[in-house]
């Protein structure tokens, strides 16, 4: 059995292959086919060079021991396998249609606050884009009085530290209109690494939390009047993707709305939602 390549990269054995794929599969419900065997070696390199374990066979066992160091582990683990791609006002026409439709909708039925929900955030920009076009909503409609919060959750902690620190690559707001960069984003004095933050006043408006899919329920404290889950549920099955969705029906209120991703679809699931537009869902009873 060969562990290791001349160059030091470590080699995954089929055996901790499928054990490792069980795993991800069972606690968070994305599925590890073979073809993701090399992209699941690449990234657990860093997982065994910092414990300085020299084979995966021992890493596997490391993991899944009964001690805590394991099951600390264990959420590294999946931090490293689960993929975090993202930008700002990713797939723009879901924004649109929020504040042309969604937001004035909800706002007749009398609400004074609104909930807004980025599940599966990952490192943050969905959840700050909804809050700068929220506030783009407010200023543009003074008349409109209400208040708002985003809660963001992933079940990644590395990606939720990113997202709590709000920084981000210069390059990554390229596309950014200026007037919404100088509202909404502070620049960095760094020339040799130019970066941005997001201001104050709309990181105030996030609460990150850790949330994991596959939980029974979901403990969440308030109900929600919009929610977005774009680009998550593809890694699912169909049935745990309408068992997923079902669990954001428990928080979804009657006539709140829920957003897809492009490629997502609730056909032939038997939930209490009608289409208003592409991967836009609201909640009928």
């Amino acid at each position: 059995m060969i562990e290791s390549t001349s160059s030091g990269l470590k080699i995954l054995e089929d055996r901790e292959f499928r054990k490792i794929a069980a795993f991800v599969e069972n606690k968070v419900g994305i599925k590890m086919p073979e073809s993701k065997k090399l992209m699941m070696q690449s990234r657990l390199q860093s997982r065994l060079k910092a414990l300085g374990i020299p084979t995966f066979p021992a890493y596997v066992e490391y993991v899944f021991s009964s001690e805590q160091a394991g099951n600390e582990e264990a959420i590294l683990l999946i931090d490293a396998i689960t993929t975090n791609l993202t930008h700002f006002y990713r797939e723009p026409n879901h924004f649109n249609y929020m504040t042309t439709e969604a937001i004035p909708a909800l706002l007749k039925t009398g609400i004074t606050r609104l909930n807004i929900w980025s599940a599966g955030c990952s490192s943050g920009e969905e959840p700050y884009t909804l809050a700068m076009v929220t506030e783009e909503y407010k200023k543009a409609n003074p008349d409109a009085w209400f208040d708002y919060s985003v809660l963001a959750t992933d079940v990644s902690t590395k990606v939720l530290q990113k997202a709590r620190n709000a920084i981000y690559p210069m390059d990554s707001v390229k596309s950014i209109p200026l007037d919404i960069k100088k509202k909404y984003f502070l620049k960095g004095k760094n020339r040799e690494k130019p970066e941005v933050r997001i201001k104050p006043e709309i990181r105030q408006k996030i609460q990150f939390q850790r949330l994991n899919f596959m939980d029974d329920d979901f403990g969440l404290a308030n109900v929600m009047n919009i929610i977005f889950c774009r680009n998550v549920l593809i890694y699912f099955d169909k049935p745990t993707q309408e068992a997923v969705i079902r669990k954001f029906m428990k928080y979804l209120t009657k006539g709140g709305y829920l957003f897809l991703g492009h490629s997502e679809t609730i056909f032939n699931m038997d939930l209490p939602l009608k289409t208003v537009a592409p991967t836009v869902f609201q909640k009928i009873y």
